[in-house]
Order: structure tokens, then sequence, then C-alpha cells
């Protein structure tokens, strides 16, 4: 094959360059799920197949994954998806508008509108385009009768890249808020509708996450909620990661809330299915109109091929199973708050973020900080991620450490002894 045009390779060398000067350039793991061993007897049943994988021909014990619940290898999915692949075949053929809905998608939309307390759910192929729609269909052009103009998008700081996406696509004005602050939420409300936007009929949309991916704390969803009611604007939570694992059923933040059988106080939910649920794909669950008003209008929903039915038939059990086996959930926050005791024992308190979910950050500061303490910790058998800019601030670049049911204690034990010979070396602590 040729080489590059000049100018091409003088571009993307001096891009490369740059991201790989600042520590900043990133590496695919080509990752195999080996199953490993499920530790004592009451953990095994939890495990399934263990959060162990292999890179490399190395084992390693895998704190970097988003499969809270540990169901991404359960038999019971397997099960499902190959049962299902055998009787309807491996993909959709089309959109869900054309001829790619199958039952299998009206099941689960059934069981995630029962699930989550709304009275319909709308499947997308993914998070990302699922939060795409939500600007795009409640403030974009044309989301108004008589409005030809888009409206105005609020946005958490912190907010996923798919949110911050969607509020661009969208076209109408952006408003960012302090991270998870309820008054400054409330100010730029009133901002948006100021004397610029004076017509009080503009639509606006609030996006926020719900359980936040990088920092594991939670949006004020009840003020934000309150202050929305109050101005008059559509609230959308990103509950992607707190689905399955956050509120006494695990029904996600808005349980933790109190706000699951309220859906006008959260008129638009976005879950995904490849967390805790162990599978692919994501959904928005609300009210009845306001699902039919994303069928028809959000463009990621009906201009894709529909997931495959077997994967639906996947999702669906893993739905069932995280309602089931409350015991997950059990061991998992066990394993949380047993890691942050030994944490703070390690002197380490201070770079922990103030979490109670699966996701448990060690903010180091400088990209290659992170980076040198990811290696060290997969020298000693240890997957963990370095997340770095742009996926968080600059000057917070950290590990992300993440929990499973699939984790035993004897696995926790191994983190906390790499934690405690790694860290030093990565010139965090003394």
């Amino acid at each position: 094959m040729s080489a590059l045009p000049a100018w091409q390779a003088a571009a993307l060398g001096d891009t490369l360059e740059a991201l790989r000067a600042q520590h900043l350039l990133r590496h695919r793991r080509t990752v195999e799920v080996t199953g490993g061993d499920a530790g004592a007897a009451q953990e095994a049943t939890l495990a399934s197949a263990g959060p162990v994988c292999r890179v490399d021909g190395v084992e390693l014990v895998n704190f970097c994954s988003n499969d809270y619940l540990g169901l991404a290898q359960h038999p019971s999915l397997r099960g499902a998806m190959a049962d299902a692949a055998q009787r309807y075949g491996v993909g959709s053929g089309a959109s869900h508008l054309v001829t790619g809905h199958h039952p299998e998608h009206s099941r689960l939309e059934e069981a995630l509108a029962a699930y989550t307390h709304r009275e319909a759910a709308l499947l997308f192929s993914t998070g990302y385009m699922a939060n795409l729609a939500i600007a795009q269909v409640l403030v974009g052009r044309g989301a108004r009768a008589g409005h030809a103009e888009a409206g105005t998008v609020l946005s958490d700081q912190l907010n996923h890249a798919s949110l911050i996406d969607g509020a661009r696509l969208a076209g109408g004005r952006i408003l960012r808020y302090a991270h998870a602050d309820a008054a400054a939420a409330e100010q730029a409300l009133a901002q948006a509708r100021g004397p610029r936007h004076g017509n009080t009929a503009s639509p606006t949309v609030l996006v926020t996450d719900g359980l936040f991916s990088m920092d594991g704390d939670v949006a004020p969803v009840n003020e934000l909620a309150a202050a929305c009611a109050r101005h008059e604007a559509w609230l959308a939570v990103d509950d992607a990661h707190g689905l399955g694992v956050s509120g006494a059923t695990g029904r996600g933040t808005l349980e933790a809330a109190g706000l699951l059988t309220n859906p006008d106080a959260v008129p638009v939910l976005m879950g995904t299915l490849g967390k805790a649920c162990g599978a692919f794909g994501a959904f928005i669950a609300g009210r009845r109109e306001v699902v039919e008003l994303f069928r028809q209008r959000a463009r990621s929903y009906i201009f894709t091929t529909a997931l495959p039915p077997a994967v639906a038939a996947a999702a669906r059990e893993g739905l069932r199973i995280a309602d089931a086996e409350p015991e997950r959930r059990a061991h998992l926050n066990a394993l949380i708050a047993r890691f942050r005791h030994e944490v703070a024992g390690l002197g380490l308190a201070g770079e922990l973020l103030p979490s109670t979910s699966p996701i448990q950050p060690l903010v180091l500061g400088r990209p290659e900080a992170a980076l040198a303490a990811s290696a060290a910790l997969q020298a000693r058998g240890l997957l963990v991620g370095a997340i770095r800019p742009p996926t968080v601030p600059v000057g917070s670049a950290r590990l992300r450490i993440t929990f499973s049911a699939a984790h035993t204690h004897a696995q926790l034990d191994q983190l906390l002894d790499g934690l405690a010979a790694v860290l030093p070396r990565s010139g965090l602590a003394a």
C-alpha cells in the first residue's frame, strides 16, 4: 500500500504526537473473558463466570468494567440469547419503523416500563443514541408547534459526552451549570426564560446524569425536579450507571430520591442495558405520550437498525435477574463499604472521591501518574483504568475503580494490596 500524501501525514503526525506528548494517547486492549476462580462458596453463585480476563496472554482481575451485577457472563443470559438466536436469527434486518421491530423488542419495552414504573419505554440501539435524541426531540428545531427555532438546553458541567453532543446537535442555546449544584441550575433556568428568550413557550430541557460515571456521585434530582416544575422546563435524567444498583430495589437514582413513582417529576428517564443488566442497548421511559413523541421524532431511533431480537431477549433476562436476586446488590454494597474503609487505612482517603456507588475514583492529578499506577497494577494482576482528559477535567486524571457483584473479598484483598504497593511509586503517596 502506498504512503499517505505528505500533507495528510504531516497533519496526522502533528496531532498524534501532541497527544503522545501530553500522555493522552489512547490504546485499545484486546480482552478475553476467562472466568477465573469464583472464590468462596457463598460468593460463587454471585460470580457466575467471575471478573477475570486475559490481556496479552496474562490473566487479570478486572476492576474497570461496568458489569455491576456480574451478569454479562451469566449462563441464563447466554442461554436466553442463544435460544432467541436459534429461533429468530442474528439480525433484525431493518429499523423499528420498517420491519425491524420484533415481539422480543415489545416484551423488553413492556418489562422496562414496569421496572421503572413508567407507562411506556422505547428501545434504542445504544445509550449514546438515546441521549442524542433527548434535546433534539424536546427542544430542537420544530420541537414545539409554532416555534421554528431551537430552544435551550441546560447541562451539568460533568455530563456524559453523549448528553453534551446531543445538546450541540439540537442547535439551540446551551447553558452549563456547576456540577450537581441545584442553585446554579435554577439560575440557569431563570436565564433561559430571561429577556433574550422572553417567550415562555420556548422549549427548555435540563439534562443530567443521575449517577455520574467518572465521579460516582449523584445529581440532586429532587431539587432539579422542583426547579424544572417552577420554570416549566423538561427534566431528563440519564441513569445508565444507577439503574440496577441504586435504590432499595435497584430501580436507580430516582428510586433512591423517592421519585420512582412520580413520572411527572422526571418526564424523561434514560437507562442502558449494557451495565448492570449485563447485555446491550438502551431505552427512554416516561408517560405514554412522551414516549410516542420520541418514537415519531427521534432521528437516532428512526434511522438506524433495530437491536437483534436475541440481544433484547438477553437484556430482558438480565433485567429479571437484577430484580429477582437482591443478594447481588447486597454483596456489591458490602464490597464497596469495605473498600472505602480499607482505603482510608492506607492513607488515601483524601484522593478517593466521596462515592457510595460501584464507581470509586482515586484522583491522581497528572495523566502520567494515572498511567504509571495503572501499568503497575496490571503488573500485579489487576486491570484498573487510567482516566485522563478530556474524559475528566484537566488536573483530575484518576484511577477509575469499579466493583461488581462478581468480585470476591479475596479479589478485593488483592486490589488493596496492589494499591498499597503501587501508589507510592506513582508519585501520589509518600
